[in-house]
């Protein structure tokens, strides 16, 4: 080799070596995503982006709206498990889906899959199979399509997508796979089996490692009589993407033994490490947890969480560069929704959705509204999963702020109820004290009144065990603080029996014992607010049920309080009734909710409303007038 020849050489090696160092130099991840606690199902199923600098702590991208509408790319107008792979060329970028609408459908047949390509991570091509049409020979009965994904064959130079088939006369679940045609529209040729389970098996993911395939599943084990009997993440082995494959009978995940379910595993490689992460969804249980590998066989035994600001489905992560990460900070971090300013035309104050539970703050001349989310009209039950927040200075105008909190920002809130809660100021903090049905009363803090708030103590405040006088899994509910003159403050929560008790200055710990507030005619169900006027201390409460607001007074915060009488009758159309009372600009307000917003409102759609609140000579409280006016200022 003359030196000419020796330079040409030389500089094309080194070409290689900066392009493969260029693509290996990633700066953070991106995780595509459905949601589990979107409104509504039909919003759920749809296409998400979130980014992290670690895997580990996860933001949102577009405020946890979806990138894409299932109605333009999908065949069904939902889309499930969505998978997405860097490709071998520069700047191209590969997702897979289920092509499914449980909202539209329900679980019934979805032969189809949804294909996107992209160049920037930021606009998508879209396209669609339906194995059902496309290749009736073979999959005229194809009922079930899952968890497609892609991975590229070195080998053939192509991209291989695989996926799991059930057709409508056999339930056994295996993964079949076919090649991409050259644009990413479609598949070259009918797909062929490519793996069959012992047991049947969905939601596969492959990753390629020291000469081998790894195939992670979620698989099970049968009895003789073939009933399920165990349920888990397994794997296969191969040399070669079409097989054979190697089954290990081994479960892999930290819940195989128990019934705690996972499914849509989904595995990657950390960036700048030997480490690959393993993740699953606990589907059941509202969570999204990992192990650990650098080997692929061998997995840490205790799973980790991540920390993330949305509630995840089956989905799948990728390493991007820092032009990567900054492309999808400004195409959809930047234009998170902001806050929105309304005009209030009465009560309800707010129309645009349901809201409930209401707690209030004062802040120079603002005030500061926060209250539970009742997440769609005509609901059944109580679904809660967020809290918002909303300010005015004139009870007229009012902005309302994004999203800040909710219920996945506490992990160990497994019930995955965002119910009521109380906001107080401190040193220049705030605190959020919420309640979350059995899982216990938490508390978040924020710098701003409007959040975000995140988890303060990664663990309940007070739970079900400090309620020594209750029995029922719903007693450790309805949080109020109320600080004192001489700057103490106190929390008071209960359902059934009212408790209170002294917190610590750092507002995050009990100081103290809990105790009990009881005195004639005392009939509580919930919601305790304890306000204070002139020398007088005033502890309101939900009474019976459907629910009225009762109050009485003291000379004490820790009373004894004397029964005064119901302050406010039944709230129209709701069986629960939850107040805050506040002072603002020399008037006293009473804010509670209704199932005021015809058709649809009720007992689980609930809306706030605020009237006014006058005191009699002797400082009792004059009934509450509820209205359709409403106040201004």
């Amino acid at each position: 080799m003359n030196f000419l020849k020796l330079k040409i050489f030389i500089a094309l090696v080194l070409s290689a070596c900066s392009l493969n160092a260029q693509k290996s130099k990633f700066e953070g991840y991106l995780f595509a995503y459905f949601e589990g606690t979107a409104e509504n199902r039909k919003s759920e199923e749809q296409l998400r982006f979130a980014i992290s600098d670690d895997a580990i702590n996860w933001k949102a991208l577009n405020n946890n709206n979806p990138i894409l509408n299932s109605d333009d790319i999908s065949q069904s107008g939902g889309i499930r498990d969505p998978h997405i792979l860097r490709g071998e060329e520069e700047n191209t970028y590969f997702i897979v889906a289920t092509d499914m609408s449980t909202a539209a459908n329900g679980w019934k047949e979805n032969p189809g899959i949804v294909l996107l390509k992209s160049d920037n991570l930021v606009d998508w091509q879209h396209s669609t199979i339906n194995l059902a049409k496309d290749y009736p020979v073979k999959f005229a009965n194809a009922y079930w399509v899952w968890a497609p994904q892609t991975i590229y064959d070195s080998k053939a130079k192509k991209y291989l997508i695989y996926f799991t088939v059930k057709f409508r006369d056999d339930d056994k679940l295996d993964f079949y796979s076919a090649y991409a045609n050259a644009d990413f529209s479609g598949f070259e040729s009918e797909p062929t089996l490519m793996y069959s389970a012992k047991d049947g098996a969905i939601d596969g993911d492959i990753i390629y490692k020291d000469g081998k395939y790894h195939l992670f599943y979620k698989g099970n084990t049968k009895d003789k009589n073939g009933k399920e009997i165990k349920n888990g993440i397994k794997q296969a082995t191969s040399k070669s993407l079409q097989g054979p494959w190697k089954e290990s009978f081994e479960y892999i995940d930290a819940y195989a033994n128990n019934k705690t379910t996972v499914e849509g595993s989904s595995v990657f490689k950390l960036n700048n490490s030997e480490e690959y992460i393993l993740m699953y969804d606990l589907y059941s249980s509202g969570r999204y947890e990992f192990q650990r590998s650098r080997d692929l066989y061998h997995f840490t035994e205790k799973p980790e969480s991540f920390t993330k600001d949305f509630n995840p489905r089956h989905g799948s992560v990728i390493g991007i560069t820092q032009n990567e990460f900054d492309k999808l900070k400004k195409k959809w971090l930047n234009i998170q929704e902001g806050p929105k300013v309304f005009e209030s035309h009465g009560n309800p104050i707010f129309t645009h959705k349901y809201t409930a539970d209401p707690a209030a703050l004062v802040i120079d001349n603002t005030l500061w509204l926060y209250t539970g989310h009742d997440f769609e009209g005509g609901q059944k039950g109580y679904k809660m999963k967020d809290w918002c927040v909303f300010s005015t200075t004139d009870m007229q105008t009012w902005t309302e702020h994004p999203v800040p909190l909710k219920i996945t920002d506490f992990s160990w809130a497994k019930s995955g109820d965002a119910y009521a809660g109380h906001v107080a100021e401190r040193n220049g903090k705030y605190y959020w004290y919420i309640s979350t049905n059995w899982s216990g009363i938490g508390v978040a803090v924020s710098d701003k009144p409007e959040g975000p708030f995140k988890d303060a103590l990664g663990k309940p405040l007070l739970t079900n065990d400090d309620c020594f006088a209750s029995t029922h899994s719903w007693a450790c509910i309805d949080p109020a603080i109320f600080i004192d003159n001489d700057g103490q403050p106190w929390i008071f929560w209960g359902n059934g029996q009212c408790y209170y008790a002294k917190l610590k200055d750092n507002m995050v710990e009990v100081d103290g014992t809990i105790k009990q507030i009881n005195f004639e005619s005392f009939e509580f169900t919930e919601a305790p607010w304890i306000h204070k006027r002139k020398d007088k201390y005033y502890l309101t409460y939900a009474t019976g049920f459907p629910e009225k607001i009762a109050y009485a007074m003291a000379d004490s915060v820790e009373g004894p309080y004397v029964y005064k009488g119901i302050l406010n009758e039944i709230a129209g159309n709701s069986n629960t009734n939850h107040q805050a009372i506040i002072d603002f600009k020399g008037e006293s307000y009473f804010i509670y909710h209704n199932g005021g917003i015809q058709t649809d409102g009720g007992s689980f759609s609930r809306s706030i409303c605020i009237d006014k609140l006058e005191y009699n000579d002797d400082g009792t409280i004059k009934p509450i007038v509820m209205t359709t006016k409403g106040v201004s200022k």
